[in-house]
């Protein structure tokens, strides 16, 4: 359900003892610690890098990438300004439903709170609330339903002060299940709303 995306930065760097310039491409991890890979290519040669903190060095378009491994003192040293104001990450909620209603569970109402707090903390402008039904009744009707649920979240949140402009609402319906099942089977799981605040 979340997604995040490794961070690449770059700066030019003075090596010492050389006057050239050379670019630095350092892969840092995400905020679950993952940092995917890079490779970079040229007419001189490759380099691959699978691990956060590591970097690449190119010299100019000519010359071949080269690893290099930075330690935290440099990257901070380079990198601090742009770190320390990264965006907070994307958090997820699910909200679960009465069946075949619009009527939140119990349990969920008291999440309204969370989600309210997490859109103060980063200031949102981009919320997704997107509905979800089991598969009991028709496509036509789930998808109404999703959409339904998704609107009495939207207006439970700008009832508390959010924007209505940073809202979007839609419905998967029964198309983005949480918990696979066949047609007519009830599940509580998926007789939900996602609300993801970036």
């Amino acid at each position: 359900m979340k997604s995040h995306l490794p961070l690449l930065l770059l700066a030019p760097l003075l090596l010492i003892g050389c006057a050239a310039k050379q670019n630095l491409i350092v892969l840092t991890p995400d905020n679950s610690g993952r940092a995917g890979a890079l490779e970079l290519n040229n007419a001189a040669g490759k380099a691959v890098i699978e691990e956060g903190g590591k970097a690449v060095t190119l010299a100019s378009r000519q010359s071949r990438p080269e690893q290099a491994s930075l330690s935290e003192a440099e990257r901070t040293s380079l990198f601090g300004e742009a770190l320390a104001v990264q965006p907070l990450p994307p958090v997820s909620y699910a909200l679960t439903f009465e069946f075949g209603a619009d009527a939140l569970t119990p349990a969920s109402q008291e999440t309204i709170p969370k989600i309210l707090a997490a859109i103060k903390e980063r200031d949102s402008l981009d919320i997704k609330v997107i509905g979800h039904t089991d598969r009991v009744g028709e496509e036509a009707f789930n998808h109404a339903l999703g959409l339904e649920r998704a609107v009495v979240i939207r207006d439970i949140l700008i009832a508390q002060g959010v924007e209505a402009g940073a809202i979007s609402a839609l419905s998967y319906g029964e198309g983005d299940p949480l918990v696979v099942t066949d047609d007519n089977v009830p599940e509580p799981q998926n007789r939900r709303v996602e609300v993801v605040v970036r």
